[in-house]
């Protein structure tokens, strides 16, 4: 079964896996454990024809520590993808919330609300809503036949 990967960055995001009919396949945080997120990177490698990583960029007022924080976990997301060879595309926000019909302009919950009517069946919290989406992004793309 083919699978896409959806990965929000930061300590408050996750990685979404979801298959070719779109339904939620399972679903990591990245609080957890560098290694439980190699694991589940490990654990899904071999059935994912695509994954988004979200293009992230330092916010407006946010702390060099917190920056630097958000940038080591992006890096840490690219580098995963990289060393268990899965395919890849980056993307910036604007861009699959556009797609995905939920430009939120940093409201969570235009986010959130859109990964809920999704996958209705599903528990969907601020953390795992962009994961969620972007995921659904990339089944999409490749569906459609069409890459960044």
């Amino acid at each position: 079964m083919k699978i896409y990967m959806g990965i929000d960055p930061g300590y408050s995001g996750a990685i979404a896996v979801v298959d070719e009919n779109g339904a939620l396949v399972d679903l990591q945080r990245l609080k957890d454990t560098e290694h439980d997120v190699a694991d589940f990177v490990s654990s899904h490698q071999l059935g994912t024809e695509l994954a988004i990583l979200e293009k992230v960029n330092a916010m407006p007022r946010q702390g060099v520590s917190s920056t630097f924080k958000f940038g080591t976990s992006y890096g840490f997301c690219r580098g995963l993808l990289v060393c268990h060879r899965v395919r890849f595309e980056v993307c910036t926000p604007g861009k699959w919330q556009r797609a995905m019909g939920c430009l939120s302009k940093g409201d969570k919950n235009v986010t959130k609300a859109a990964a809920q009517r999704l996958f209705p069946r599903e528990k969907v919290v601020h953390a795992t809503a962009d994961a969620m989406l972007l995921a659904e992004y990339a089944r999409r793309l490749v569906q459609e036949g069409r890459l960044l």
